[in-house]
């Protein structure tokens, strides 16, 4: 095994170690939070969150990407544009946090919520926090240095059980919730400045700063896309439905995409990172981004199809029994993510290690076209049809990834099923056990059992069945640095 392979092999264990401790503390505190907080109160946060995250794309320009990705003639060019890009961040974000400051209330009725502007006051604090550590976190990045994320990652995990949901028993509600972002925040910040060789300078150079953001301008078309593409729904059903509705939409797609998350923010920054590095060697780019997906088919494709057999379980669990609206949305929205996780959307990543974001600008774009009257009239219809339509709709989202490979980078997309065929029938055999043992008995319990039972059945498809078992030892050796 090469150098190269083995730095990412290591990055890929500690950003998955990171993100599997977190998700394991993660769901405690939000199992608990909503059964302290309302759906209205989770209605809230999604409209304040949407608002803050998309000033946030405005504040990182997509210097970030440029950092990670651009090859520099010594270490000093490096440290030279991470000063321009951390002044340049810092600056844009206390512009726009005074911005929204003035204009609070006028902002808080267009998105539904009148009365609201203290709110958006109080979260705009977390822009200028994450502009001063975004620079730490890309540099990190770019040298695979994932040990350092893991620390940070750990320690504002630990935020939400510690200090929100106190706040919440409390009864500071939606506070209770921003108030833990915020310091959440500043933990993360002091961790990456203690632990980075790099500190932050105050320095602006015209010619750096306009190359970075010549660079990174399509990169910012692409996160204002991917913005819409994940916020656009919070706007439509706050719009035509309630806050009670909003809250069941936006939380329920929260769990399950935290579900992932375990995953795809393990893998994403560690895919990102390894293809930028590797533009010139198109055979062993392919090769990476491949084995990759193979890598995380393994467990998403399984997991989604549990989300699915198991929903009602899920819900009651993770949620709590006034949530138990959102279980067929639950349900299918988790079915449909696993699908388009391992199909679709890591073509994001293959984009962008290219230098390619215009790609993804004109994924989202076309995505967009669909995704937006289809919302309008499922909402309409009210929140089941909402709740199938916003799912099912990811099949296109795909086809568009797979034209754009295609066509586009002369990629053909069913190459991946060459490498993840093993986990997708291993999932389906797992899959209709896992409905039968639901229909003998749906008790607590007996769930839980018959969970246990699906997984063994998975392992056997897929180590004696379908033969992939050196697939599940190199895993192993990831995370085992065996």
């Amino acid at each position: 095994m090469s150098s190269f392979h083995k730095q990412v092999g290591n990055a890929l264990k500690w950003s998955s170690l990171a993100e599997i401790v977190a998700k394991l503390i993660t769901p405690l505190s939000n199992t608990i939070l909503a059964r302290l907080l309302t759906p209205e109160h989770f209605g809230v946060i999604a409209t304040i969150t949407m608002i803050i995250s998309f000033a946030d794309i405005f504040s990182d320009s997509g210097f970030q990407k440029y950092l990670v990705q651009h090859e520099f003639e010594s270490e000093y060019e490096l440290d030279k544009a991470a000063n321009v890009a951390f002044s340049s961040n810092f600056l844009i974000s206390i512009f726009l946090w005074l911005f929204i400051s003035l204009l609070n209330e006028q902002i808080s009725s267009i998105v539904g919520n009148p009365g609201l502007g203290i709110v958006i006051i109080v979260a705009g604090f977390s822009l200028p926090i994450t502009a001063f550590s975004s620079i730490q976190s890309a540099l990190f990045k770019r040298k695979l240095e994932f040990r350092v994320l893991f620390y940070a990652r750990i320690l504002s995990s630990l935020v939400p059980l510690l200090i929100t949901v106190p706040l919440a028993m409390f009864g500071k509600s939606y506070w209770s919730i921003i108030i833990g972002n915020i310091i959440g925040n500043i933990i993360i910040s002091v961790v990456l400045s203690y632990l980075s060789d790099w500190k932050p300078n105050f320095s602006f150079n015209r010619f750096i700063f306009f190359e970075m953001f010549s660079f990174s301008t399509w990169s910012l078309f692409e996160s204002i896309g991917t913005w819409l593409s994940s916020y656009i729904g919070t706007f439509i059903v706050g719009s035509i439905l309630s806050q009670y509705y909003l809250g069941l939409y936006k939380t329920s797609m929260t769990t399950v995409n935290g579900i992932f998350a375990i995953i795809t923010s393990a893998t994403v920054s560690v895919l990102f990172s390894s293809l930028s590095r590797l533009q010139s060697d198109r055979t062993e780019y392919d090769f990476i981004y491949l084995d990759f997906i193979n890598l995380v088919s393994i467990v998403i494709f399984p997991t989604g199809v549990g989300i699915y057999i198991y929903k009602n379980l899920v819900t009651s669990i993770l949620l709590g029994k006034q949530w138990m609206e959102a279980t067929s949305f639950v349900g299918i929205y988790g079915l449909m993510c696993c699908i388009t996780l391992v199909l679709g959307q890591f073509a994001s990543e293959y984009f962008r290690g290219l230098g390619k974001p215009k790609a993804n600008v004109l994924m989202t774009f076309l995505h967009l076209i669909v995704l937006i009257p289809t919302l309008i009239l499922s909402a309409e219809d009210g929140f089941l049809t909402l709740a199938y339509a916003s799912s099912l709709i990811k099949i296109q989202q795909i086809l568009i990834y797979w034209l754009i490979l295609w066509f586009g980078f002369k990629f053909n997309p069913l190459r991946i099923f060459n490498y993840v065929w093993k986990g997708l029938f291993s999932s389906l055999i797992m899959g209709i056990f896992g409905y039968i043992f639901i229909q003998i008995n749906s008790g607590i319990i007996y769930q839980f059992i018959s969970i246990v039972a699906c997984v063994i059945i998975y392992l056997m498809c897929y180590i004696y069945i379908f033969k992939g078992k050196l697939e599940l030892i190199r895993i192993m050796k990831i995370f085992t640095g065996i």
